[in-house]
């Protein structure tokens, strides 16, 4: 006796029909008859009457119904009852990052998470910081990779991971793409394109104070807010622009990444990145998350 014959039995049963009984359960006509000869064969009695015009129970399918309802029943809450505790022990960990975190720095963390904790799922959400902080304090994200606002909300706490350099994309066919690098002073007659302040305030801030610094104006051509965007005009000639090392991993035809001449060690050149999390929080895998983080950071191409 098996527990897909009881299905068919039950189905039959309930339908008095064996066409609707097999639609009922996807299968055809003719194998729900064997599986219910078989289910009584095994018995050694009759379960139904069937005619060309009706299907009934005996009165051995009449009693043994019952008992074949229960034995389902019973196997499909133990089936249900054992996926939801495997659902259970499989955990979740959702990850926000800014677009820099996001190409230059997940990428080389998750491997190593993966490897570590195989049993728990990752969602990672790219987005800006002003738009990923909201989302850790309503418990849409456990953690968030992220520039450290000027001013922070007392219920997330911020943990600095490193800098990032800043480097200068001009197209390839500039003079100062032959340079090995680039000073302000050489950029003072030269169009930028410049990160949108209200969205990007770290990268739109460093452009202007670091021609602030230098006593000369930025000549802002262009405003955009996705860097993506921002190289993609580099290569079309619209300007110059300031931007992180990492979005040299981009692959965009006919633009080259100049290093910036600073004094060496310059905190001007350098953007911040930090891991955001709610205050008061323990997490298993958001936890573990961040040991491996802080483990690899130290070793990561991206660190000044």
């Amino acid at each position: 006796m098996e527990l897909r014959q009881l299905r068919c039995f039950i189905a039959v049963a309930d339908t008095l029909h064996f066409g609707r009984a097999a639609q009922k359960l996807n299968i055809l006509p003719a194998s729900l008859g064997r599986h219910i000869k078989m289910l009584e064969d095994s018995l050694g009695s009759r379960l139904l009457t069937r005619t060309t015009r009706s299907v009934v129970l005996t009165q051995s399918g009449s009693e043994f119904l019952a008992a074949a309802r229960d034995i389902v029943e019973r196997v499909d809450k133990l089936e249900a009852s054992f996926r939801e505790s495997q659902r259970d022990k499989t955990s979740v960990l959702r990850i926000g990052a800014i677009d820099s975190a996001a190409v230059g720095l997940i990428p080389q963390i998750i491997p190593h998470f993966r490897e570590a904790y195989p049993g728990v799922d990752i969602q990672l959400l790219e987005q800006k910081t002003i738009r990923l902080l909201p989302r850790l304090l309503t418990g849409r994200l456990d953690v968030a990779i992220v520039r450290p606002p000027e001013i922070v909300d007392q219920r997330l706490m911020l943990k600095s991971l490193f800098h990032e350099t800043a480097v200068v994309a001009v197209p390839s066919s500039h003079p100062l793409a032959a340079k090995k690098k680039i000073s302000v002073e050489d950029m003072a007659d030269e169009p930028l394109i410049v990160p949108d302040k209200g969205s990007r305030p770290h990268s739109h801030d460093l452009t202007i104070k670091l021609f602030l610094e230098a006593g000369l104006s930025a000549r802002v051509a262009q405003i955009a807010e996705e860097k993506q965007t921002i190289v993609n005009l580099v290569s079309t000639g619209v300007g110059i622009a300031i931007v992180p090392r990492w979005i040299s991993r981009l692959a965009v035809g006919g633009v080259k990444f100049v290093s910036l001449d600073l004094p060496s060690g310059s905190a001007r050149t350098r953007l911040a990145l930090s891991v955001a999390l709610v205050r008061d929080t323990r997490d298993t895998a958001r936890d573990a998350f961040l040991e491996i983080l802080h483990q690899q950071t130290e070793q990561l191409a991206l660190s000044a």
